[in-house]
């Protein structure tokens, strides 16, 4: 019962979804035994649902994708896990299976609002006993509500994405948890080339002659650009990244470390996603992107820079990438700083 208590507190001590999530794993692992415990991320693309993990065990310890970017994580097909997608068609708390293996496998899909978007994936040597279900039950409920809450306050009601006014916090957040760009300063980096460092980006992005969407085909049309558009986010970053709605037609990009060429690529992927997928009734629809390598400078500095290469995308074709340094050094715009340290274009 004791240590019950003490993990319910840190779990409602928390206004942050990745510690909750840590705390939810550390608290399961703890109570029930977990020989294998995750959160996963539940999303879809087009007209297929992927699951990705969030959170997972390493060597008996919570760790998150914040701190451990491992691979690309793109995600693997929901139908991968035939007892998930009976567990969802269901409506369904939770299944368990058996593997070959003799491992009892319990899945536990987050219902909040009638959708999915976490998923427990808990991994037992023994079966689970009643006494065990009914403290993961109330564990849950408990994760549930406050994940809730979290939600409320942090994501974009219509996309699901992170809100505007979690930027700043987010923002410092992932910076804390990456290390600093990947250059050691010894001899023999002096000749690696700069596209090989490892950076950290800031994009911004608009989606094209959005007013004539709305104008053209009415304002749920133009929601659902929208949610599809956020859709084609998810799929096309990583889980250790983030998406914020920024307003209106505008998204944010907070990529984490790559380089200056796998950076360009990433972001000319999901460009050309977005001019490849058919939007219903509407047909094509483009988007515009400007990014920025993250550095010593403030947050609002950094926006205005991407938000200068956006514009610059804009006015000269719409549907491109733009890279802010790459302008600056061909003399495409100009950046002064003042006395005042206020940056004038």
């Amino acid at each position: 019962m004791e240590n019950l208590l003490k993990h319910l507190v840190e779990i409602t001590g928390h206004r942050d979804h990745n510690l909750l999530d840590i705390s939810i794993i550390s608290a399961l692992s703890d109570l029930v035994g977990a020989r294998q415990a995750r959160v996963l991320e539940i999303f879809r693309v087009r007209e297929e649902t992927f699951v990705r993990p969030r959170v997972w065990l390493k060597d008996g310890q919570a760790v998150s994708m914040e701190e451990h970017a491992e691979g690309d994580q793109s995600g693997e097909p929901i139908s991968d896990f035939p007892a998930l997608v009976t567990c969802m068609e269901q409506h369904s708390v939770s299944i368990e299976e058996t593997t070959a293996e003799n491992e009892h496998v319990l899945w536990i899909p987050v219902w909040l609002n009638e959708k999915v978007s976490t998923c427990l994936h808990i991994v037992n040597a023994t079966p689970y006993t009643p006494a065990m279900k009914d403290v993961m039950n109330g564990i849950l409920n408990v994760y549930r509500n406050f994940q809730n809450l979290l939600d409320y306050s942090e994501r974009d009601s219509l996309t699901g994405l992170l809100n505007r006014k979690t930027f700043d916090e987010k923002f410092s957040k992932m910076t804390a948890y990456i290390a600093p760009p990947d250059s050691t300063g010894q001899e023999g980096d002096e000749r690696r080339s700069s596209d090989e460092v490892r950076e950290h980006w800031m994009a911004m992005v608009d989606i094209d002659h959005f007013k004539r969407i709305n104008d053209t085909f009415g304002h749920l049309y133009g929601d659902e650009v929208l949610i599809l558009v956020a859709n084609l986010l998810r799929a096309s970053f990583r889980a250790q990244d983030r998406i914020f709605r920024f307003g209106g037609e505008e998204f944010m990009i907070l990529l984490r470390s790559t380089t200056l060429e796998d950076a360009r690529r990433i972001f000319e992927r999901f460009r050309a996603s977005v001019e490849q997928y058919s939007f219903p009734q509407v047909g094509q629809v483009t988007v515009s992107l400007g990014f920025v390598k993250i550095s010593a400078q403030t947050p609002v500095v950094l926006v205005g820079h991407a938000d200068q290469a956006l514009y610059y995308a804009k006015t000269h074709g719409r549907n491109q990438v733009c890279h802010y340094e790459e302008l600056i050094a061909a003399g495409l715009l100009y950046s002064g700083v003042s006395n005042d340290s206020v940056e004038f274009f």
